[in-house]
């Protein structure tokens, strides 16, 4: 049967963060999670991303049965009611690779143009071949979108001035305090995305305090930026000192707690505390909002910031999504000959000797060969003929003459 492509998932147009956290992976049980769900559906070919700010399964299929045993894997073995189906978006051939392309582009990112997913795209990628989800078919998708996201940058200014999740959280803090030349902030989490932020934090002059899990990395951080070291143990008891917390982890239940921020704003004397969260699952318990003068942020509430960026990109955007289109159907063409592939390796097999004997065959062969990759479909009739033209022993072929009469219908 023809393999499909399928895109199917959530991601921060579909569904609000409450509910892509219920679906979100880790990496170490990502692989788990993969290899189950592709031999319970019997999909040919899988990749699942997972970011803040979408989890999406990218496959290869022979039908709609196979994705709606995917997708009934998926949810079962997140522990998710089917019912959050209504959620998800469910996308198939020319639409599920051009999706596919555009978010390897950035061009489906909350922040247009940033360069976070490329990473992002790789290792899912990466994780996916390393617990055999990929085949050939797949492999091709993840050279082309990382073509397309290639074009999509040198050939556009969608990535001039680039900015990302932490930079627009960044914003939303400078928005709301003003001046963070006097800012006490306190950075928790110390991976790529706290990291970032951190360093548009140190250009707006905030002073800066790091906690994190693991010491020695919150210590690296630290010194690069000329800030400093909380120790993650310590936090309830250094918490009321901050007047921006930004939380980024992988952690899955809540780092920030409404007891221990309810214990900070006593100390403090209820001067606002501003905590934004950008982790998926949240870090931050949502009860922090009912606390006088805490004011919570989570990923969803930037994407007001996100869109202001987005305005002086849509011109640029437009101009990735031809780009995109392009790309699609050059795959396409490619997908269309993959059945007759084989065929025209023996095709240039069988007739090789003959090639080297007859130059103007060598031109006919070729021609033959383009006419079946233009038109796969219609060319059976030129496939069979150039295979039956082989003698079985291999020493002889026909004439010349008496192919091309083939080809035109005559001597049949």
């Amino acid at each position: 049967m023809m393999n499909r492509i399928f895109a199917w998932g959530y991601n921060f147009k579909t569904a609000p963060v409450e509910i892509r956290e219920l679906l979100a992976c880790s990496k170490e049980e990502l692989c788990d999670l993969l290899t189950a769900v592709k031999s319970y559906s019997g999909v040919k070919e899988l990749v699942i991303l997972n970011t803040c700010n979408r989890v999406e399964a990218y496959a290869v299929a022979e039908d709609y049965h196979q994705m709606h045993l995917l997708v009934s894997a998926f949810l079962e073995l997140k522990k998710v009611s089917p019912s959050y189906k209504k959620y998800s978006f469910f996308l198939e051939g020319k639409e599920a690779l051009a999706h596919i392309f555009r978010v390897a582009s950035s061009l489906d990112s909350m922040v247009v143009g940033e360069s976070q997913i490329v990473h992002q795209f790789k290792e899912a990628f990466r994780l996916a071949r390393g617990c055999g989800g990929l085949g050939k078919i797949l492999n091709r998708v993840f050279e082309k979108a990382l073509r397309t996201a290639k074009r999509v940058r040198t050939e556009t200014g969608i990535g001039r001035n680039a900015v990302s999740v932490s930079y627009v959280a960044v914003e939303l803090a400078r928005q709301i305090f003003g001046n963070l030349s006097k800012a006490q902030v306190l950075l928790i989490g110390a991976g790529e995305m706290a990291e970032l932020a951190s360093k548009y934090f140190k250009k707006l002059k905030a002073s800066i305090f790091i906690a994190n899990r693991t010491y020695q990395r919150a210590l690296e951080l630290a010194r690069e930026l000329e800030g400093n070291v909380l120790r993650y143990e310590e936090l309830p008891d250094h918490l009321h000192k901050f007047d921006i917390v930004l939380v980024s982890t992988g952690a899955k239940g809540y780092v920030l707690t409404k007891e221990m921020v309810e214990n900070a704003m006593k100390k403090r004397d209820y001067r606002p505390m501003f905590i934004i969260d950008i982790s998926v699952p949240r870090n931050a318990d949502p009860d922090i909002e009912s606390i006088d003068q805490a004011f919570l942020y989570n990923i969803d509430d930037l994407k007001g910031i996100a869109q202001e960026n987005l305005k002086g990109r849509l011109r640029e955007k437009e101009k990735g999504e031809i780009i995109v289109w392009d790309e699609v159907e050059k795959f396409f063409r490619w997908l269309e000959l993959l059945p007759i592939e084989e065929k025209i390796v023996k095709i240039k097999s069988y007739w090789a000797d003959v090639e080297k004997r007859e130059p103007k065959f060598r031109r006919f062969l070729h021609l033959a060969l383009e006419e079946i990759k233009r038109n796969p479909s219609d060319s059976e009739k030129l496939i069979k003929i150039l295979l039956e033209e082989v003698k079985e022993d291999g020493d002889k072929v026909r004439e010349l003459s008496y192919v091309h009469n083939r080809v035109d219908g005559a001597g049949v």
